[in-house]
Protein backbone atom coordinates (compact mmCIF):
# COMPACT_ATOMS: atom_id res chain seq x y z
CA UNK A 1 0.00 0.00 0.00
CA UNK A 2 1.30 3.48 -0.69
CA UNK A 3 2.00 5.51 1.67
CA UNK A 4 0.34 8.39 2.48
CA UNK A 5 1.83 11.92 2.55
CA UNK A 6 1.99 13.64 5.78
CA UNK A 7 -0.51 16.78 6.37
CA UNK A 8 2.60 18.85 6.58
CA UNK A 9 4.67 17.59 4.06
CA UNK A 10 5.36 20.73 1.84
CA UNK A 11 5.79 22.80 5.31
CA UNK A 12 8.84 20.29 6.40
CA UNK A 13 9.83 20.62 2.52
CA UNK A 14 10.07 24.24 2.53
CA UNK A 15 12.11 24.11 6.02
CA UNK A 16 14.41 21.72 4.98
CA UNK A 17 15.20 23.39 1.50
CA UNK A 18 15.79 27.02 4.10
CA UNK A 19 18.25 25.22 5.91
CA UNK A 20 20.12 23.52 3.52
CA UNK A 21 20.42 26.68 1.76
CA UNK A 22 22.30 28.04 4.60
CA UNK A 23 24.49 25.16 5.14
CA UNK A 24 25.09 25.68 1.28
CA UNK A 25 25.95 28.93 1.46
CA UNK A 26 28.10 28.47 4.78
CA UNK A 27 29.97 25.50 3.36
CA UNK A 28 29.90 25.66 -0.17
CA UNK A 29 28.23 22.76 -2.21
CA UNK A 30 31.55 20.29 -2.10
CA UNK A 31 32.03 20.64 1.68
CA UNK A 32 28.35 20.22 2.69
CA UNK A 33 27.14 17.44 4.14
CA UNK A 34 23.97 15.46 4.00
CA UNK A 35 24.76 15.02 7.83
CA UNK A 36 25.43 18.74 8.62
CA UNK A 37 22.32 19.69 6.50
CA UNK A 38 20.22 16.58 9.07
CA UNK A 39 21.55 18.33 12.01
CA UNK A 40 20.89 22.17 10.74
CA UNK A 41 17.45 21.19 9.76
CA UNK A 42 16.79 19.31 13.63
CA UNK A 43 16.00 16.30 11.74
CA UNK A 44 17.16 12.28 11.00
CA UNK A 45 19.25 11.96 8.14
CA UNK A 46 16.84 9.12 7.69
CA UNK A 47 13.93 11.48 7.22
CA UNK A 48 16.20 14.24 4.90
CA UNK A 49 16.87 10.96 2.16
CA UNK A 50 13.33 10.11 2.31
CA UNK A 51 12.69 14.02 1.28
CA UNK A 52 15.78 13.96 -0.85
CA UNK A 53 17.81 11.07 -2.18
CA UNK A 54 20.50 13.00 -2.52
CA UNK A 55 22.52 15.98 -2.21
CA UNK A 56 22.12 17.29 -6.07
CA UNK A 57 18.39 16.42 -5.47
CA UNK A 58 18.53 18.91 -2.93
CA UNK A 59 20.57 21.48 -4.79
CA UNK A 60 18.48 21.24 -7.78
CA UNK A 61 15.02 21.52 -5.17
CA UNK A 62 16.41 24.86 -3.52
CA UNK A 63 17.10 26.47 -6.91
CA UNK A 64 14.30 25.44 -8.90
CA UNK A 65 12.06 26.30 -5.95
CA UNK A 66 13.96 29.90 -5.75
CA UNK A 67 13.27 30.22 -9.58
CA UNK A 68 9.46 29.57 -9.73
CA UNK A 69 8.89 31.62 -6.93
CA UNK A 70 10.55 34.09 -8.35
CA UNK A 71 9.06 34.02 -11.67
CA UNK A 72 5.58 34.23 -10.56
CA UNK A 73 6.03 37.44 -8.33
CA UNK A 74 7.84 38.92 -11.89
CA UNK A 75 4.51 37.17 -13.61
CA UNK A 76 2.04 38.70 -11.53
CA UNK A 77 3.79 42.32 -11.80
CA UNK A 78 3.31 42.26 -15.50
CA UNK A 79 0.67 44.45 -16.44
CA UNK A 80 0.81 45.70 -20.58
CA UNK A 81 -0.86 48.53 -19.77
CA UNK A 82 1.87 49.94 -17.97
CA UNK A 83 3.96 52.48 -19.53
CA UNK A 84 7.59 50.71 -20.44
CA UNK A 85 9.81 52.53 -18.08
CA UNK A 86 7.01 52.44 -14.95
CA UNK A 87 7.15 48.69 -15.86
CA UNK A 88 10.67 48.20 -15.82
CA UNK A 89 11.17 50.29 -11.97
CA UNK A 90 7.80 47.62 -10.90
CA UNK A 91 9.75 44.73 -12.66
CA UNK A 92 13.13 45.52 -10.54
CA UNK A 93 11.40 46.13 -7.42
CA UNK A 94 9.49 43.29 -7.54
CA UNK A 95 12.76 41.19 -8.24
CA UNK A 96 14.42 42.73 -5.34
CA UNK A 97 11.63 42.37 -2.82
CA UNK A 98 11.71 38.69 -4.07
CA UNK A 99 15.52 38.64 -3.14
CA UNK A 100 14.35 39.91 0.74
CA UNK A 101 15.45 36.81 2.94
CA UNK A 102 16.44 34.76 0.30
CA UNK A 103 20.11 35.48 -0.17
CA UNK A 104 20.92 31.42 0.90
CA UNK A 105 19.11 30.53 -1.69
CA UNK A 106 20.15 32.64 -4.54
CA UNK A 107 23.99 32.31 -3.82
CA UNK A 108 23.14 28.53 -3.98
CA UNK A 109 21.55 29.48 -7.39
CA UNK A 110 24.87 31.65 -8.96
CA UNK A 111 27.42 28.86 -7.87
CA UNK A 112 25.92 25.59 -6.75
CA UNK A 113 24.57 24.07 -10.00
CA UNK A 114 27.64 22.68 -11.72
CA UNK A 115 26.63 18.91 -10.43
CA UNK A 116 23.47 19.17 -11.81
CA UNK A 117 22.40 16.90 -14.34
CA UNK A 118 21.47 17.80 -17.80
CA UNK A 119 17.98 17.44 -16.98
CA UNK A 120 17.83 19.32 -14.00
CA UNK A 121 20.20 21.95 -15.62
CA UNK A 122 17.40 21.82 -18.58
CA UNK A 123 14.38 22.80 -16.16
CA UNK A 124 16.05 25.70 -14.47
CA UNK A 125 17.00 27.06 -17.87
CA UNK A 126 13.65 26.99 -18.70
CA UNK A 127 12.77 28.88 -15.68
CA UNK A 128 15.56 31.90 -16.08
CA UNK A 129 14.37 31.93 -19.79
CA UNK A 130 11.05 33.20 -18.82
CA UNK A 131 12.49 35.53 -15.66
CA UNK A 132 14.41 37.27 -18.69
CA UNK A 133 12.35 37.47 -21.58
CA UNK A 134 9.61 40.07 -18.85
CA UNK A 135 12.86 41.87 -18.59
CA UNK A 136 13.79 41.77 -22.31
CA UNK A 137 10.32 42.38 -23.40
CA UNK A 138 10.30 45.65 -21.40
CA UNK A 139 13.17 46.75 -22.28
CA UNK A 140 12.73 46.37 -26.22
CA UNK A 141 9.51 48.18 -25.46
CA UNK A 142 11.84 51.33 -24.41
CA UNK A 143 13.81 51.10 -27.04
CA UNK A 144 13.11 48.32 -30.10
CA UNK A 145 17.23 49.98 -31.73
CA UNK A 146 18.44 47.31 -28.75
CA UNK A 147 16.78 44.41 -30.96
CA UNK A 148 18.24 44.61 -34.44
CA UNK A 149 19.92 41.91 -36.89
CA UNK A 150 22.56 44.18 -37.30
CA UNK A 151 23.80 44.98 -33.85
CA UNK A 152 21.54 42.91 -31.55
CA UNK A 153 21.86 44.21 -28.09
CA UNK A 154 18.89 42.89 -26.70
CA UNK A 155 20.17 40.03 -25.07
CA UNK A 156 23.38 42.48 -23.61
CA UNK A 157 21.67 45.06 -22.24
CA UNK A 158 18.84 42.51 -20.47
CA UNK A 159 21.52 40.58 -18.87
CA UNK A 160 23.47 43.63 -17.06
CA UNK A 161 20.42 44.49 -15.24
CA UNK A 162 20.49 41.38 -14.12
CA UNK A 163 24.10 41.54 -13.01
CA UNK A 164 23.15 44.42 -11.05
CA UNK A 165 20.26 42.74 -9.30
CA UNK A 166 21.54 39.41 -9.06
CA UNK A 167 25.01 40.38 -6.85
CA UNK A 168 23.25 42.55 -4.45
CA UNK A 169 23.28 40.33 -1.52
CA UNK A 170 27.28 40.95 -1.80
CA UNK A 171 26.44 44.63 -0.57
CA UNK A 172 23.54 44.97 0.68
CA UNK A 173 22.67 45.33 4.14
CA UNK A 174 18.91 45.35 5.93
CA UNK A 175 18.47 48.70 7.57
CA UNK A 176 21.71 50.21 5.60
CA UNK A 177 22.14 54.02 4.42
CA UNK A 178 20.11 52.05 1.23
CA UNK A 179 16.33 50.35 0.63
CA UNK A 180 15.40 47.65 -1.64
CA UNK A 181 13.32 50.22 -2.92
CA UNK A 182 16.07 52.94 -3.19
CA UNK A 183 17.96 50.70 -5.19
CA UNK A 184 15.28 49.51 -7.32
CA UNK A 185 15.17 53.34 -8.16
CA UNK A 186 18.91 53.75 -8.87
CA UNK A 187 18.98 50.54 -10.91
CA UNK A 188 16.25 51.72 -12.81
CA UNK A 189 17.65 55.00 -13.51
CA UNK A 190 20.93 53.90 -14.52
CA UNK A 191 19.68 51.40 -16.86
CA UNK A 192 16.66 53.69 -18.37
CA UNK A 193 19.55 56.42 -18.88
CA UNK A 194 22.03 53.79 -20.67
CA UNK A 195 19.35 52.30 -22.80
CA UNK A 196 18.03 55.24 -24.49
CA UNK A 197 21.97 56.05 -25.80
CA UNK A 198 22.35 52.70 -26.84
CA UNK A 199 22.31 52.48 -30.43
Amino acid sequence: MARTRASDFEEKQHGILQSAAAVFAQQGMEKASMAQIASHCNVSKALLYHYYPSKEQLIFEIVHSHLVDLEAGIAAAVDPALAPTVQLRILISTVLEKYRGADDAHKVQLVGTSALSDDQLMRIRSVERRIVRHFSDVLKRINPHLDTPERPLLMPVTMSLFGMMNWVYMWFREGGPITREDYADVATTLILEGVKSVR
